[in-house]
């Protein structure tokens, strides 16, 4: 690779971990916490719109997000065992969750667990907060791959294109020196995590756009993002070469994609029709939400009813 050629590349940091005294301060980490940061925000401002009562998402995000990291880290340690359980691995590296690597499909599942553990708590219907939460999900996960640039890793095969990537060998949280003290570049590979931090933006946008057309509602919101984020991730997959579980070859993840994406898709079809439902938890944070027929006049402040002709609202 010549000068002219590694100027023209993306760089990438040769640092990922700064020592404050004792504490260190890892770059994946602040980039998961900003991520979720963003994602409560976008969700409250969209859950306020639909009625919801402010308050709401930050109590509901107490739930989900320590229950979507332990899930999202029991994803990736499945679907990528050999640096835990392989030949020269350390189990107990699967605890070290600030090293890196946490599955985005176990995070949303045992997350959406503890989502609906909040929610019905606070008689909040879960798919119609889900709804609320979609786009939010795909900004987080978008802001959270920066994390993987900052770490030097989840990227393709090599290039040579204007976009390429430099990677630098990686230890301990920055890139190994040679004699000189110049850290060691491998090569220009694929910038996947860049493909999908992108992929994730316009899904969010499209999410939001899609929710504000055909005013979406019981899940259908949510089932819009899973079944956008599979598409770009079933791709995106494909060109990745870190080392992951396969079968027949093929990355467990693809599979993962396809078989989820198809399942939302076969749940947005299956509400098809339905009208988006009215939250009217009024500005009262913590007042209970309870499901009644159309006819029924919403008249308690934490009654939910199926919509029948509304203006848009904000996304």
């Amino acid at each position: 690779m010549t000068v002219v050629d590694h100027l023209a590349a993306i760089p990438s940091p040769t640092q990922g971990v700064w020592e404050l005294g004792p504490l260190p301060i890892r770059a994946y980490a602040l980039c998961i916490v900003a991520g979720i940061v963003a994602a409560v925000l976008l969700t409250e401002r969209r859950w306020v719109a639909r009625g919801g009562a402010p308050g709401d998402v930050l109590d509901i995000a107490v739930w989900a997000v320590p229950f979507g990291i332990i899930g999202g880290r029991i994803y990736h340690v499945i679907s990528s065992p050999r640096a835990y359980f392989g030949e020269g691995g350390d189990p107990m590296r699967a605890f070290a969750i600030w090293e890196g690597g946490l599955g985005i499909w176990g995070a949303i599942a045992l997350g959406g667990v503890g989502a609906w553990i909040a929610c019905r708590r606070r008689g909040i219907p879960l798919p119609a907060f889900a709804d609320a939460l979609a786009p939010g999900l795909l900004v987080a996960q978008a802001i959270g791959r920066l994390g993987n640039w900052f770490n030097n890793e989840l990227y393709g095969g090599p290039t040579d294109l204007p976009w390429a990537l430099t990677i630098h060998e990686w230890s301990g949280g920055r890139a190994v020196v040679d004699p000189d003290g110049a850290p060691v570049v491998l090569g220009t590979f694929h910038p996947t995590f860049l493909y999908e931090l992108l992929w994730n933006l316009a899904a969010a946008a499209f999410v939001i756009w899609a929710d504000r057309r055909f005013r979406l509602g019981h899940g259908r919101a949510f089932a819009v993002y899973v079944v956008s984020y599979c598409v770009g991730r079933l791709w995106i997959e494909l060109m990745r070469t870190d080392p992951a579980e396969t079968l027949f070859g093929v990355r467990i993840n693809v599979f993962t994609a396809i078989i989820v994406g198809l399942l939302a898709l076969a749940y947005f079809v299956w509400q098809r029709g339905r009208p988006r439902e009215v939250i009217t938890r009024g500005g009262q944070a913590g007042a209970p939400g309870t499901a009644a027929p159309v006819e029924e006049p919403a008249t308690d402040p934490g009654l939910v009813r199926q919509e029948e002709h509304r203006p848009a609202e904000p996304g």
